[in-house]
């Protein structure tokens, strides 16, 4: 069954700048439409990043940090297990010893031992480490017993994060994140590694001041680590604002120039990509899953380790361990999924989909806790409704869960109201607006199914249920060439709330054929067009590509195909309809 879609043409006015500009028109169309009116907001030189000096608390985690530098204290670093907290890590780790701290180690908590962030029990254990200085990165924000059970043991606390706060904030001796009450950041979409990176960027430059820096400690370049940040920003799927286009855009400058660590290099050469080529949606569909997959299948030291070494052949070696655990994730995620569909399958014959309820929740007792943030994805996509996946935790009578939304609907905030209307209901909850995490006792689920199913409700509309395609227009004839396919993928970095162009037109079928048993390949011609091209529509809806009397409308990119050396434009078929 196909999730019900429509095609919005995207409208914007051109700016004056813009038009002024040698951009290709097309380009110009493309960049309005994502709220681009200067030329200079894709000028992604590191002059024009945002200064660090309106990030809140940081000079108080700066003078903590250069203490302990000075002092030669314990810094213990705990991240989280995703690409996010481990490229943090390992950034936190790099500079930290290259601005001389003499003893640097990390801590990631295991979610199937600990769950999320610096919880009492995973403070537990880092007092056995004997910290002096602990710092949290791309977490913390809402650990408050955590962050109290380390000021018990007498551990100084440093959170920065990223994540939205709750309404009580953790007694830290100093809090850096952008979206803490009072914040006068202009980019609140500063991934977790971001948020690191500039708070390093001030301790580099307080310790410049305080003359630290000398032949033993010789001034490092942060712009180094702007690999991890490209890979940790992208990853995490935040927006890429102005500011963060900066820091993806530098970084890929980095990576394609060779000179970034041996971790990222190894996972893109395990992943047979070009270094010399690849683009943002290499770093959130090839290397970030690789990393990720040691998060949610084992531990993600495995990735942080990765990411730490300097040794080629051994960062190869972790790289093949990662994409081995990759494997493992899909093949685990495609039987979930099947599952999913199949417990869901009663109740679509009896409602039919547009009948099913505006929120879905969905169990098994078998699911692996791991792997049920991608489920609920995979779920939400099909159906086009926020779902919460659950499987069961390793304590007793409880679950997990892992939620991701549609536009229009914040589900950190959906969370926050069912937890106020039945107070206790769930156990915690935390996250963003289009993905969060929470923990419920089994036997309260279908209470909460319920408040959910109703919250949805009133929250959304039937059309919000309608799953919507934003095109850039239509192209003309002349404009299926080489020379723009190849401008498109250059003016990146696209991403989240900054997608890649995409296009929609009405095309003849000239010819197709399935490839790997569910893709299609096609033959199209454009209308008024002469030549047909070459097209791709993976995981196509093969039935209704059946149906088709001739014609279809689809939504595209327009894309380059390398084979046996030669380079063709190639339409990438995310949507059609039959005409």
């Amino acid at each position: 069954m196909s999730t019900e879609r429509r095609i919005e043409r995207l409208q914007s006015t051109i700016s004056a700048g813009l038009q002024s500009s040698s951009l290709h028109p097309v380009l110009q169309r493309i960049y309005a439409h994502r709220g681009v009116q200067s030329p200079q907001q894709i000028e992604y030189a590191l002059e024009r990043l945002l200064p660090v000096d309106s990030l809140k608390g940081l000079s108080a985690a700066v003078a903590i940090l250069q203490t302990a530098i000075q002092q030669q204290q314990h810094i213990l670093i705990v991240g989280d297990f995703d690409a996010d907290g481990a490229t943090s890590s390992a950034l936190a780790m790099r500079a930290l010893q290259w601005m001389g701290a003499a003893k640097v180690s990390y801590l990631v908590p295991n979610r199937f031992d600990f769950g999320y962030g610096l919880t009492p029990e995973l403070v537990a254990v880092a007092r056995d480490m004997k910290p002096d200085i602990l710092i949290t990165v791309d977490s913390g924000i809402a650990c408050v017993n955590g962050v109290q059970a380390a000021r018990d043991a007498g551990i100084t606390v440093v959170v920065t994060d990223h994540h939205l706060p709750g309404k009580k904030l953790p007694v830290a001796h100093a809090i850096v994140n952008p979206n803490q009450p009072g914040c006068e950041f202009a980019s609140k979409n500063l991934a977790g590694v971001g948020v690191i990176f500039y708070t390093l960027l001030a301790l580099r430059q307080s310790l410049r001041k305080a003359g630290w820096f000398n032949d033993a400690h010789p001034e490092p370049n942060m712009a180094k680590l702007l690999d991890l940040v490209a890979l940790g920003t992208v990853a995490d799927v935040v927006p890429l604002d102005d500011n963060n286009r900066i820091l993806v855009e530098q970084g890929l400058k980095r990576i394609r120039a060779g000179q970034c660590c041996a971790g990222i290099q190894a996972l893109l050469k395990v992943a047979g990509r070009d270094v010399q080529n690849i683009a943002a949606t290499d770093l959130g569909f090839i290397v970030g899953p690789r990393l990720n997959a040691a998060g949610r299948l084992e531990d993600m030291s495995l990735g942080i380790e990765c990411l730490l070494t300097d040794d080629v052949s051994r960062a190869e070696q972790l790289a093949k361990q990662l994409d081995t655990l990759n494997r493992s994730r899909r093949d685990i995620e495609q039987d979930m999924q099947q599952q999913a569909l199949a417990n869901l399958q009663p109740l679509l014959e009896q409602l039919g989909q547009s009948q099913l309820p505006r929120g879905l929740c969905i169990y098994d007792a078998d699911w692996h806790q791991g792997v049920i943030g991608i489920l609920a994805s995979r779920i939400k996509d099909k159906f086009n409704r926020p779902v919460i996946a659950f499987a069961r935790s390793d304590k007793t009578g409880e679950i997990k869960g892992s939620a991701r939304s549609i536009r229009g609907l914040h589900i950190r905030d959906v969370l926050e109201n069912i937890s106020a209307q039945h107070p206790g209901l769930i156990i915690k909850f935390g996250g963003h607006a289009a993905a969060a995490g929470l923990s419920l006792t089994e036997q309260n689920l279908q209470a909460f199914r319920q408040a959910f199913e109703i919250e949805c409700g009133r929250l959304l509309r039937e059309s919000d249920l309608i799953g919507v395609i934003e095109s850039d227009g239509e192209l003309q004839v002349n404009d299926f060439n080489l020379e723009l396919a190849e401008c498109l993928r250059a003016a990146g970095p696209w991403g989240q709330h900054f997608p890649e162009p995409m296009f929609d037109g009405e095309f003849e079928i000239i010819d197709w054929k399935i490839v790997g048993e569910k893709h299609a390949k096609l033959q199209l011609l454009p209308m008024e067009a002469d030549e047909p091209l070459d097209a791709i529509a993976f995981n196509a809806d093969l039935e209704k590509l059946q149906q088709a009397d001739g014609y279809i409308r689809a939504a595209y990119k327009l894309d380059v195909n390398e084979f046996r050396n030669q380079r063709k434009v190639q339409l990438v078929i995310e949507y059609f309809e039959c005409l």
